[in-house]
């Protein structure tokens, strides 16, 4: 069955090359050549590095010529029925937010042109034509998803996260981090924090064990792992230089998202063997952060108790004064109305009279 589908595989691949050879324009055939190399129906191999650096180069020449290459190559992810193709398309996307040019990058950005949200949702997709197809149709599927989630992150940090491209913007990191709000701060940890839950859900890796294309997608994922790792590591270290002045909202929301990324620490300690250093680094920050916010949170709520008891004594104190100030007027104020202050010299004044 396997090779029959290899096989049926290759006749594909040879009759798309001879259909884009007619079909195609001739500044666009060498494009779709490249694409269609890259993106083969070999279910045993990932991408050729060669052919994956041929598209690759196309965006390196105009914004016109990179716009076609994401038109194209997300054409093939939307009509394929086939895993391999899917897995491969999904691949070259990831391979253009990390190492593809400026302009590539951009029009990847804005894809399509009418919603600038990318089109790589493939929740339906579905390849019965065998075992193996149809265990890696759930990881075409988590993939596409994944993907989603990292140009989102990559969107709301202003640059696309594991680009090597982008090492300019990174290098300002930390200046840019510590001119952030801390609502700003919070928006891009929280989208760091989904990033990384995204990966925990990922499919079963036993079922297809072995299989290339997987362990390539996983690879890729494993080194955006280590990404989100190293920007996380920033702004946790900036939070906690403004530890004294957050507010007692913004300290909540920080040890959700940090509860968040505990609940999956399993799942992401298989994702990469290399830079234990810096994991560990990083759960130790979380660590001592989270317990320095449990502190100052305690120490704030007793502030407050003792705050709104001292506002609850004066309160009762000058109700107190209150009560006894009215007494004192209507005393007062009885005795200025009926006189009864001069009540005994005028009883004198009578005698005398009558006398």
């Amino acid at each position: 069955m396997g090779r029959l589908a290899n096989l049926i595989g290759v006749i594909k691949d040879k009759v798309s090359q001879s259909k884009a050879a007619i079909i195609s324009k001739p500044k666009t055939l060498s494009l779709h050549l490249a694409l269609l190399r890259a993106t083969n129906h070999d279910l045993s191999t990932p991408p050729n590095q060669k052919h994956l650096t041929t598209l690759l180069s196309f965006g390196h020449s105009s914004r016109a010529t990179a716009s076609a290459v994401i038109e194209a190559l997300m054409d093939r992810l939307q009509t394929t029925h086939d895993a391999s193709v899917a897995i491969k398309c999904l691949i070259t996307v990831h391979h253009i937010i990390k190492c593809g040019s400026f302009i590539l990058q951009d029009q990847l950005s804005v894809y399509p042109s009418t919603g600038g949200r990318n089109y790589l949702k493939l929740s339906n997709f579905r390849d019965n034509s065998t075992p193996l197809t149809w265990e890696l149709s759930s990881w075409v599927r988590w993939y596409a998803l994944y993907l989603e989630h990292l140009l989102s992150t990559s969107r709301v940090l202003g640059f696309f996260l594991c680009s090597t491209s982008s090492s300019v913007e990174k290098d300002k990191e930390e200046e840019k981090v510590a001119a952030l709000m801390n609502g700003d701060l919070l928006r891009e940890i929280d989208s760091l924090v989904g990033l990384l839950e995204e990966m925990c859900k990922r499919p079963d890796h036993l079922h297809v064990l072995g299989n290339t294309l997987v362990d390539d997608v996983m690879g890729l994922v494993g080194e955006d792992y280590l990404s989100a790792v190293n920007e996380l590591s920033i702004r946790i270290k900036e939070f906690r230089e403004r530890l004294s002045c957050m507010s007692l909202s913004d300290s909540v929301m920080l040890v959700c998202a940090f509860k968040r990324l505990e609940n999956g620490k399993e799942k992401l300690s298989a994702l990469s063997s290399r830079k234990r250093v810096l994991i560990e680094t990083f759960w130790g920050l979380i660590g001592d952060l989270k317990d320095k916010v449990g502190k100052e949170k305690m120490y704030r709520e007793e502030e407050m108790i003792v705050s709104i008891r001292r506002r609850e004594r004066k309160s009762e104190s000058a109700r107190f004064e209150d009560r006894v100030t009215r007494y004192g007027d209507s005393v007062r104020f009885s005795s200025a109305r009926f006189g009864l202050n001069n009540f005994p010299f005028l009883l004198l004044d009578s005698v005398k009279s009558c006398a």
